[in-house]
This record gives structure tokens, sequence and C-alpha cells, in this order.
């Protein structure tokens, strides 16, 4: 098991990774009867794509001995209204490192790889930009 959900009423859950110990809460957004107080499961799904390109991206970074850290993930979900779901995920990754352009090809394509992306449904347009410094 990797995590558990529990249910803690007025549209909130707490979700408990086993592994860790770390607890996320979720509430449902005020436009779909929710508080907005914490990250609603869509938005949960929308960031998961940025902070997986990132993470991926620093696995590989690891390797041409380029370091991330600083560099930022903005993530900005559209929703569709009937039926309700993510329409559009889009995401600028700004990268505070000076690298060659060898080294931007090939950390570009390992976040356009990332698992998060590779498991969205196609349906769902994806729209990333690369800022680099």
């Amino acid at each position: 098991m990797t995590s558990k959900i529990t249910y803690l009423g007025d549209l909130r859950t707490s979700s408990v990774h086993l592994q860790s110990g770390t607890e996320i809460l979720s509430d449902a957004p005020t436009d779909n009867h929710g508080r907005g107080e914490a990250f609603s499961p869509t938005d949960l799904v929308a960031n998961a794509l940025g902070s997986c390109m990132i993470s991926i991206m620093a696995i590989k970074s690891k390797d041409l001995h380029v370091d991330l850290v600083g560099s930022t993930v903005e993530i900005t979900k559209i929703m569709q209204p009937e039926p309700r779901k993510i329409a559009k995920i889009i995401v600028v990754l700004n990268m505070l490192i000076a690298v060659d352009e060898k080294t931007k090809t090939i950390l570009e394509r390992v976040a356009m790889n990332c698992p998060v992306l590779l498991s969205l449904n196609s349906d769902i347009e994806k729209d990333v930009t690369f800022h680099w410094k």
C-alpha cells in the first residue's frame, strides 16, 4: 500500500504517505461546494506533473553535473465544466541555471518523458514551456 486516505468531513480528506508518514490535506474547490483551503484532488494531479518533471530532471542533472536548486515550476490547471474534469495543464519551468544547448535538450527531453506526463489522459492538453537563465 502506498497511502491511506481518510475522509474528515466538510469535503476534506487527509492522505498519509505510509512510508514517510507525510500528510497532505485536500479540500473540494470553492467552485465545487468546497472551502478551497487546501489543494483539491485535481490540483494535486496538476501539481504532481510539475513535481515529477523537475524531479526527473534533477535525477538526470546529477549525471550532467548540473545543480537545479532554486529552479521553479509554475502550474496552472484549467477545468472543463461538463463533464467536470481537467481540460488543460500549463507548466512553466523556470530553470535558474545557464547550460549549453545539448544539456537543455537532454533535460527537456527527460522532463517530457516523466511518468506522470506519460500517465495522464491524452484528452488533457499539456502546455509546457521551459525558461532558461
